[in-house]
């Protein structure tokens, strides 16, 4: 697979609580640079970041993250916040308590509710598989679909684990057809990234594969 192929799949991520102005403009810079499908800022900096990137750029930020345990009114809020201020896509943290204790009606209204607040604008779910049974990853394939969310995603990359090529085959199982896949956290290496392509992962959430291409130190997220 080519670079550019992968590269065009890549939501190009720095979400970490000390970053400052003058690395998210490092990272959109990377970003338009080597054609990414966005990069995904926290939502403080949507604004100056879209102005800053324009048209040149989508701009993906996070809600509830990263535990997912605000409340929905919360994350309704921030969604349209972040759109307001210029976010072209949003990446939300499901309500993971809620989940286990099976109250899946709140779950995917919860879901439903954020995506009528994007309107137009994708909508990826964060489901945090490493913290999930895969009983109930496979509810969350099934309640995604419902809400009408545009994407089920593996992780936030601030819990005890990544994405796996097995949670991607799960998905790719058990998702309804107009629902994507993100694999995000711990995507190390261009290998690893080709592999969950091969397997049906349409994005991939990573601070890393820029930093292969620019013969870096290919740490974080």
């Amino acid at each position: 697979m080519r670079e550019e192929d992968i590269l065009k799949t890549v939501d190009h991520t720095l979400l970490l609580q000390g970053s400052t102005w003058e690395q998210i403009k490092v990272i959109c810079d990377d970003a338009m640079a080597y054609k990414t499908a966005s990069v995904c800022i926290p939502p403080s900096f949507v604004k100056r970041a879209k102005d800053y990137v324009g048209d040149k750029m989508a701009v993906c930020t996070v809600i509830g993250f990263p535990n997912g345990y605000n409340t929905t009114e919360v994350k309704v809020f921030e969604t349209k916040n972040a759109i307001e201020n210029g976010a072209d896509e949003i990446d939300m943290v499901i309500n993971i308590g809620a989940l286990k204790d099976k109250d899946y009606a709140f779950v995917e209204d919860e879901i439903r509710q954020i995506k009528q607040a994007c309107g137009d604008k994708i909508l990826k779910v964060i489901i945090e598989t490493c913290l999930l049974t895969e009983e109930e990853k496979v509810k969350m394939c099934e309640l995604v679909t419902n809400a009408g969310a545009d994407f089920i995603k593996t992780s936030t990359g601030f819990s005890t684990a990544g994405a796996t090529f097995d949670d991607i085959k799960l998905f790719s199982e058990h998702i309804g057809e107009n629902v994507k896949m993100k694999a995000a956290g711990g995507i190390s290496s261009l290998d690893d990234a080709e592999k969950f392509i091969e397997l049906g992962a349409s994005r991939l959430g990573t601070s890393r594969i820029i930093k292969l291409m620019k013969n870096e130190e290919a740490k974080g997220y």
